[in-house]
């Protein structure tokens, strides 16, 4: 055969997924689909009953969601599915109003997700700083664990030694192989035996029924006026803000975790897409769901956007076709899975005695913070924002102190030069005006900012009040070494700015 033949057939496959044709990979994908599948069950079920839905609407949602995030969204081997977050969000709506306005607040969110996506939100992202992603993980590592603890709470004590025994399989299996996920082996081994023994204790099936069919689409069931477009519009707005908060800051810890880049304005418009589809076809909606990623990306070690189609796709093929078996899989199989991933998430470094001495107080704070509103309220969401807004805080309170003023007095008395050095925004402009010695100065004061940068409209106006104050007392200011920017936003807002005499 020419060799001309051959020659396109390692260009085309370096255009092809790695799944596609690297064995390993594929395996690797697939079993990791299976163990987040396995592991989606009983969560979809659980958030079901706290939105006060049928758990199969729940179930729906995270078929849909994952299979169609698998394919617009923008961070790979991410997983997408129904979450607590939203279910305590639209509960309210759906038990004052029922499904229909509920399947019709889900389709709304997308679409305001879709809008804050193509209108950047996602760059919003680059103001969190590192000690709130740090209380991020830590809290979303005692949520996880934290859900757990009513499933080991008045339950047969077999359960305990089950958890054990499932701990110990994921610690122990991986050093005889990894080829296997150790949370699927994990899975199996506890099913068989205690089905195969006969223990009673709670599984999969006692959570809820599982669907017997695939979802179809449809119109939500509300009547089409402006009258259910106020009744939803609340209820969806806060949906897409934390389903974006969420996805985001998961899209970004997987960033970190697989060292790789993800475009944050496409997973807003896919989360978006996939709540849509979501609601056309019957589910509750949701977003990134952090403990099966972590499931995915960290314990399975998958990186593709094949685990995360296959995570929906096994998952209805479980409840559909294999409904009766999964239903027998024991809940302490999961809850040792998750509590692996509770453990694995957490940042153990972080609370280290070592890195807390050199650390700045006010960065343990932050952290503290962010992880005691996430704990207290149950909302990453909540968190995240408290966490931004007092890292704010304490990074304006810091830099407002490096602003400082210094004088020099002419030789022949005639001026006096200030030379102002820092930045100047609303914290530090607040205490420029009283730096001044207004009655005893000369008649002519020189300010020179070449090394200060003037960042707001706080700042021109304590300029303008420190040249109104000597204007009163028939003195003249001139002000010098702005550079461009400064000059600019001075030139637009000075004297145009009310209240500053």
């Amino acid at each position: 055969m020419p060799s001309s033949v051959l020659t396109p057939a390692p260009r085309l496959r370096g255009l092809l997924p790695d799944w596609l044709h690297n064995p390993k990979v594929w395996r690797t994908e697939v079993l990791a689909g299976l163990v987040v599948a396995l592991a989606l069950i009983p969560e979809a079920i659980s958030f079901s009953i706290i939105a006060g839905v049928d758990p199969a609407v729940g179930l729906f949602a995270s078929f849909t969601m994952a299979v169609v995030i698998s394919i617009v969204g923008g961070r790979r081997a991410m997983i997408s599915a129904a979450t607590g977050a939203i279910a305590l969000v639209i509960a309210p709506l759906n038990r004052e109003h029922g499904l229909g306005y509920l399947i019709a607040a889900v389709i709304l969110a997308g679409v305001i997700q879709i809008t804050l996506g193509a209108l950047g939100v996602a760059k919003l992202m680059r103001f969190v700083p590192r000690s709130v992603m740090v209380g991020f993980v830590n809290a979303l590592a005692i949520l996880i664990f934290m859900a757990q603890v009513p499933e080991m709470h008045d339950v047969p004590w077999p359960v305990y030694p089950l958890i054990i025994g499932g701990l110990a399989l994921m610690v122990f299996f991986p050093k005889v192989t990894k080829v296997i996920p150790a949370p699927l082996v994990s899975i199996v081994i506890l099913t068989v035996i205690t089905v195969a023994a006969g223990i009673a204790v709670p599984t999969v099936g006692d959570k809820g029924d599982l669907p017997s069919s695939l979802p179809v689409p449809g119109l939500p069931d509300v009547p089409f006026t402006p009258d259910t477009l106020t009744t939803i519009a609340p209820y969806a707005l806060a949906m897409a803000l934390v389903g974006l908060m969420e996805s985001l800051m998961t899209a970004k810890l997987v960033d970190d975790i697989t060292d790789t880049h993800s475009s944050k304005t496409r997973e807003s418009v896919g989360q978006g897409i996939a709540n849509i589809v979501t609601g056309f076809f019957g589910g509750m909606g949701g977003c990134a769901m952090i403990g099966q990623t972590m499931i995915n990306v960290k314990v399975s070690g998958a990186r593709t956007r094949l685990s995360t189609f296959l995570a929906g796709v096994f998952l209805m093929v479980l409840c559909v076709v294999f409904g009766p078996v999964v239903s027998d899989i024991p809940m302490a199989a999961l809850v040792a899975v998750m509590v692996m991933v509770s453990f694995a998430t957490f940042d153990w470094h972080s609370i280290a005695p070592k890195t807390l001495g050199r650390m700045p107080a006010g960065e343990i704070a932050v952290m503290v913070i962010t992880v005691a509103c996430v704990v207290v309220t149950d909302n990453l969401a909540i968190g995240v924002v408290v966490g931004s807004v007092t890292a704010m805080v304490i990074f304006a309170k810091r830099v407002a102190h490096l602003a400082n003023v210094t004088s020099v007095l002419d030789p022949d008395g005639g001026h006096v030069v200030y030379a102002v050095t820092g930045e100047l925004f609303f914290a530090s402009s607040n205490d420029l005006v009283g730096q001044f010695n207004y009655a005893t100065d000369p008649d002519r004061v020189v300010i020179d900012l070449t090394a200060a940068h003037i960042w707001d409209a706080s700042s021109v106006a304590a300029l303008d009040a420190i040249e109104t104050k000597y204007a009163h007392r028939g003195k003249t200011v001139e002000i010098v070494g702005l550079n461009d920017p400064s000059a600019d936003i001075h030139r637009k807002l000075s004297g145009e700015l009310a209240g500053n005499q």
